[in-house]
């Protein structure tokens, strides 16, 4: 009994709870769904905590990131910015004005419509970007270790086939 236990995650174990309570309801999504949303939980302070050790926050590491994976001249416009990061106009000023603070972006005229702005990383912001993103990645690929090349790609597979579904069904929505 106590080798069963062993092999039982936190979702096993809420599943065995509502299994007692409401044996009737299927509770399969949560073997995905709920393990996705665990792992998340699980991972994401030593996320946060890899960039904070470079003085950003989750936000401000994603738009300079942005801005380092889309080539040089590493300048995007910021509408392409703030839907790319998929968050309000407003939220991009703010996490902006904090990265134009500390000398990592830029705010410049566009060169094809005087009237609108380019952001551009500094060179220091984009050798922060590739610095933490490194850093995030090598601490990210100690978390797979439990797991053979062979299990990531078959679960690399299986999680993009349902993201590309549920990204298809977000956009039926949204049309």
């Amino acid at each position: 009994m106590a080798n069963e236990r062993e092999n039982l995650d936190h979702v096993d174990r809420l599943r065995q709870q509502w299994a007692n309570e409401l044996p009737d309801l299927d509770t399969e999504p949560m073997t995905i769904l709920g393990r996705a949303y665990r792992l998340s939980n699980l991972v994401r302070p030593s996320i946060e905590g890899t960039f904070a050790s470079f003085g950003l926050d989750r936000g401000e590491f994603d738009v300079i990131a942005t801005l380092r994976r889309s080539g040089a001249p590493y300048k995007l416009t910021p509408t392409v910015l703030y839907t790319s990061l998929m968050i309000s106009s407003g939220g991009l000023t703010h996490r902006l004005d904090r990265l134009q603070k500390a000398r990592l972006v830029v705010r410049e005229r566009s060169a094809k419509d005087g009237r609108s702005f380019v952001v551009g990383l500094t060179d220091e912001g984009a050798r922060l970007a590739e610095t933490a993103f490194r850093t995030d990645m090598a601490s990210e690929s100690s978390y797979l270790a439990g797991l053979s090349a062979q299990d990531r790609a078959n679960l690399a597979s299986l999680l993009r086939k349902l993201l590309i579904s549920l990204e298809a069904r977000n956009d039926g929505e949204n049309a």
